[in-house]
C-alpha cells in the first residue's frame, strides 16, 4: 500500500511592499483581516500536511496577523529578492519530510482553498513535480513543486523564484474556475480594487 504523499503549504510573506506606500501591503485588511492572515486561511483550509510563513520585513507584526496553526520561519536575506525567500521557505518543507510545497504568496488573498487541492490531488494523482493552475487559458498562483526540485529552487536568484523551472522542466497544469489566482496587491489602488474583483 503506498501512503498518500506528504506536501507542506509554504506562504511567501517577507517582501518588503516597496510600492504599497508607507505601509506593510500584507498588514492591509480586506474584509476585516489582513491579506497574509487571508492567504494562510486558504492554506489550512485546502488538504495540505502543514503550513510555513516566511517572515522578513516587519516580521513580527506579519506573525500576528498569521492564524493558529501556521508555523513561521525567518528569512534574514529577504530584501535580496523572492527567490531567497523561496530557498528559504523550500528548507522548511524539506526540513518537515515533505514530498512536494505549494508555494503560495501571502499578497494574493483572493484564491480558494479547492485550487490548492486541486493542485495536490494533481500531484498525488498523477506524480508530477510541478503544478500550477490556470483560469481563463492564463497561468496564476500558487504553484506546487515536488521534492525533485528543491534543491534547484534553493540555487534560483532574484524575483522570479520558482517560475525559473518553468522553460527547463515538464509543468501539468490544473485548470480551475478560480479568478483569485491571479489577484494580487502590489499597490494601494490594487487595494482599493480588490473588493470589487475578489470572489467571496
Amino acid at each position: 500500500m503506498t501512503l498518500p504523499r506528504s506536501v507542506v503549504g509554504v506562504l511567501l510573506a517577507a517582501g518588503t511592499a516597496s510600492r504599497f506606500g508607507d505601509g506593510q501591503k500584507l498588514l492591509a485588511e480586506l474584509d476585516g483581516e489582513p491579506l497574509v492572515h487571508h492567504a494562510a486561511r486558504t492554506l489550512l483550509d485546502a488538504n495540505v500536511d502543514g503550513i510555513v510563513a516566511v517572515l522578513g520585513d516587519r516580521r513580527e507584526r506579519v506573525a500576528a496577523a498569521l492564524p493558529e496553526g501556521v508555523e513561521t520561519v525567518h528569512n534574514p536575506d529577504y530584501a535580496e529578492g523572492q527567490a531567497t525567500t523561496v530557498a528559504r521557505g523550500v528548507r522548511a518543507a524539506a526540513d518537515r519530510g515533505a514530498d512536494a510545497a505549494v508555494i503560495a504568496l501571502g499578497d494574493m488573498p483572493c484564491v480558494d482553498a479547492g485550487t490548492v487541492a486541486a493542485l495536490v490531488d494533481a500531484f498525488r494523482g498523477t506524480g508530477s513535480d510541478i503544478v500550477v493552475p490556470t483560469a481563463e487559458g492564463r497561468r496564476g498562483n500558487p504553484v506546487l513543486f515536488g521534492a525533485a526540485h528543491f534543491d534547484t529552487l534553493q540555487s534560483v536568484s532574484g524575483d522570479r523564484g520558482g517560475r525559473a523551472l518553468f522553460d527547463s522542466y515538464p509543468v501539468e497544469r490544473v485548470a480551475v474556475a478560480d479568478p483569485g489566482i491571479h489577484l494580487d496587491v502590489d499597490t494601494e489602488d490594487d487595494m482599493q480594487a480588490l473588493a470589487e474583483r475578489c470572489p467571496e
